[in-house]
């Protein structure tokens, strides 16, 4: 009789990269889903979806992988401009979430989102992208996809709320 075997997706952490690109995939996924989408509820359905885990995705990669590349490498152009562009996202997803798709610019909205995020994976995935600069400066790939694993699945189990009430209730720094 065979012994059972545990599944490493289960134990075993991604490198950070990986995770970082998985996500992007879903998200350009649900993108494609949602410019065939049949009618209002499946667009709302999708949007949504592509609005949290979007914001999962940013939390995760601010609180933890752009330090860790900020501190490693040093590298103000990368780190900035992947900055802005998370801010400039976060304020379109900002305005997706308080709309829905009879407000006559939500398809708009999700298409520019889209082309944005489009932009900002292209320009971390690139050969001197952020990922690329990350892995020649040695940054630890499996402490960070442990990291990172973590922080996402504590964002997803709380919801937004959740940690927006965390936050508030941080102390303040010197």
């Amino acid at each position: 009789m065979a012994s059972p075997r545990k599944s490493s997706r289960i134990t075993a952490s991604p490198d950070a990269v990986a995770l970082l690109k998985a996500d992007h995939r879903q998200v350009s996924a649900w993108f494609a889903a949602y410019e065939k989408a049949p009618g209002r509820a499946r667009k709302q359905a999708l949007a949504s979806k592509i609005c949290r885990a979007l914001w999962v995705h940013t939390t995760i990669e601010e609180e933890i992988f752009y330090p860790a590349f900020w501190e490693l490498t040093g590298d103000k152009k990368l780190h900035h401009e992947a900055e802005v562009e998370h801010n400039s996202a976060k304020k379109l997803i900002a305005e997706i979430e308080k709309s829905d798709p009879s407000d006559d610019y939500f398809d708009a909205k999700v298409t520019v989102l889209s082309e944005m995020i489009k932009h900002h994976v292209k320009e971390e995935e690139q050969p001197r992208g952020m990922f690329a600069e990350a892995r020649k400066a040695g940054m630890d790939m499996k402490t960070l996809g442990k990291q990172l694993t973590e922080r996402k699945s504590q964002l997803l189990s709380k919801g937004r709320l959740g940690t927006i009430v965390e936050r508030l209730n941080e102390p303040l720094g010197d």
